[in-house]
This record gives C-alpha cells, sequence and structure tokens, in this order.
C-alpha cells in the first residue's frame, strides 16, 4: 500500500543537510518490510501526522514486492519507486530455535537483504537509509545499562550470533557507506515493542502478544491463565505507536551515521508479572492466574539507556504500559479470526 502526499509542510534532510525541499519536488519514503508490527504502526501514524510535508508520499512494500535478497529485484523495486528516504525494517527473523538452527541461514540472508538495500540506496542517491538494528545483538557478556557505544564491545550470545552479526555489519557499513560516500545511513536499536499487527503466536510470538493470545484462550474456555516463569524479569517495553513517531523523527531530523536507541525509560522497565496482570485487566479476565516457575525466566534485566535520544527529545510522551495494552488487546479482540497468530 502507499500513501499520498499530505496537505501540509516541513522541511527534509539532504546527506546531512537540513533544506527546504520545494513543493514541486516529490519525496518518496520507501518502508520495507512495511506489512508487520512496525510498518503497520508507521502507516497509521503518517497518515495521520500533522506535520508530514504536503510533496511526502510513503510506499510500503510486502514480502509480495520482491525477494530482497536478490539483487536484480531489490534494483526492480529501487526502479519502480524511485525512493527519496528508505526505511529498512525487512529482515530473515526467527525464535531461538531457529535462530540455534540455521546461523548460516540467518547470517547469510540477512547479509544479502541488508547489502541489495544499502549498495541500492547508494547507486540511486537515496538521501536517507535508516535501518532496524536489535537489542538482541549486544554482547552477551556485558553491563547494564547498555547504550550505543558498546554494540562491538564483545560476542553476541552463541544462540543467535549469525542474525547478530549479519546485523552489527549494518552498523559498520553506514559509518563506511558515510566515510567513503558521504551517504547519510544511520540505524534505530530498539527495545521490545508490541501492539496492532504483531505476531499473537503462544509457541512463537514475543512476550506481550504471546501472553493476550494466552489470556484470550484461557477467558474463552474458562481455564486458568498459566504464565512461563516466575514473573520476576524485568522488560522496557514500547508501544509500536511511539516507535512509529520516533521512527519518522529520525528519518526527519537524526543525522548520524551512530545508531540510537529507541526505547522507554530506564525507571519504566516493568516485570513480566505486571505486565500479565495488565493483560488480565484490558482482556476482562476474571479466572485463576498461574505462574508456572518450572519454566525458564531466562535473562533477569536487559536495561537500555535512552540517554542519546532523551539529550535529543526530551519532551517525548511515551504511552503508559497499561493504555498499550489495552489498546494491544482491543486490536486483538476485534481482529482475532485474521491476525497472525
Amino acid at each position: 500500500p502507499s500513501l499520498p502526499p499530505s496537505p501540509l509542510l516541513n522541511s527534509q534532510t539532504r546527506s546531512g543537510f537540513r533544506v527546504l525541499i520545494p513543493m514541486s519536488s516529490p519525496v518518496t519514503v520507501l518502508v520495507t518490510g512495511g506489512s508487520g508490527l512496525v510498518g503497520s504502526a508507521l502507516q497509521s501514524f503518517v497518515s495521520a501526522d500533522p506535520s508530514r510535508p504536503p510533496n511526502e508520499s510513503w510506499v510500503f512494500l510486502s514480502s509480495a514486492d520482491g525477494d530482497l535478497r536478490v539483487r536484480s529485484a531489490v534494483d526492480s523495486i529501487f526502479e519502480r519507486h524511485k525512493p527519496t528516504m528508505v526505511i529498512h525494517l525487512a529482515a530473515k527473523v526467527g525464535g531461538l530455535f531457529a535462530n540455534m538452527k540455521e546461523k548460516v541461514e540467518f547470517y547469510r540472508e540477512n547479509i544479502m537483504i541488508n547489502d541489495n538495500v544499502m549498495e541500492c540506496c547508494r547507486v540511486n542517491k537515496v538521501e536517507k537509509l535508516v535501518s532496524y538494528l536489535s537489542t538482541c545483538i549486544f554482547p552477551d557478556k556485558t553491563t547494564y545499562p547498555i547504550d550505543e557505544t558498546m554494540l562491538h564491545a564483545g560476542p553476541p550470545h552463541p544462540s543467535n550470533e549469525g542474525y547478530a552479526y549479519a546485523k552489527r555489519m549494518v552498523d559498520t557499513m553506514n559509518r563506511a557507506y558515510n566515510a567513503e560516500y558521504g551517504c547519510n545511513f544511520t540505524s534505530i536499536i530498539p527495545t521490545n515493542i508490541y501492539g496492532p499487527s504483531d505476531n499473537f503466536s503462544v509457541e512463537n510470538g514475543h512476550v506481550i502478544p504471546g501472553l493476550i493470545h494466552k489470556c484470550y484462550i484461557a477467558k474463552r474456555d474458562g481455564t486458568p491463565f498459566t504464565v512461563w516463569g516466575s514473573g520476576r524479569p524485568l522488560r522496557q517495553f514500547m508501544y509500536s505507536g511511539d516507535l512509529a513517531e520516533l521512527t519518522v523523527w529520525v528519518m526527519r531530523s537524526y543525522d548520524s551515521p551512530e545508531p540510537i536507541i529507541i526505547s522507554v525509560d530506564e525507571e519504566d522497565e516493568v516485570s513480566i508479572k505486571d505486565v500479565a496482570l495488565a493483560v488480565v485487566k484490558a482482556m476482562k479476565f476474571e479466572g485463576e492466574v498461574v505462574f508456572d516457575d518450572s519454566k525458564s525466566d531466562g535473562q533477569f534485566k536487559k536495561t537500555a539507556s535512552n540517554k542519546k535520544l532523551r539529550g535529543l527529545k526530551p519532551g517525548h510522551e511515551f504511552i503508559g504500559i497499561e493504555e498499550g495494552i489495552q489498546r494491544a488487546v482491543d486490536w486483538f479482540v476485534e481482529n482475532y479470526e485474521t491476525c497472525r497468530k
């Protein structure tokens, strides 16, 4: 899907320098992986964004638009849409066991995808490329809170090293393209995201969507709502709408090849137990809640620092966890038959 230009005025960025683009110059923002959790949130945000420039249109790609592992397919996409800016969300992703079993494929396919997108951005003189990284690519053994300077300070966890090293190379190549060609390439490192259009699979989904689906089933079937683990671990959860808004801000206003962590504040870390109880409240579930501590808790905390973000954008107010979970639950219930689960 694509969004036509909006009726309001703003400025854009050219190779690191802020300039006003004449109204007659169309700006096309191309989003790879545009049909998932973050892509859907971006569509919702930009369609209602009051600061969206009048000459800016958006194109959201899905896997049906071409195989990003194949250079000729990516060349065709760039030729067809002629993007001014690119937000690169697409990646080969999977759960713990897939990452452990297919390290070669997670490395090679992500390297191919990222290399094709980055080189096509250079060749086609794209003015800005914003790629997504992940906190799971940070060193396995580290101190907390993690920040942007620590990304390459040690090996990642062995379980996902194929994916992690491929993603780390995006950060390396952002700086290389900037130094050699003057490209305005950067990356975002988000913490745990949740919201509408997520994958709500109980087996393969992330924490919040998995709990939402589990609670829905417990309410429907009149069974206990069982949460794996003690509920004690802490996480920074961010509503997808916040990430969408801040991604657009990065695209328009953040001009450095160095990555930026997008996260709620450290003091907004919440326990898995608090999240589960917020799901219970939002779902209006009145049955028994069981924490099965025979299941592993995983890492106790993975705190990330958003000090860089707060220094550049101190006034952003994140959607609270209870409100965000209520929105996600409402969307899931409304779209139960057709959503990913």
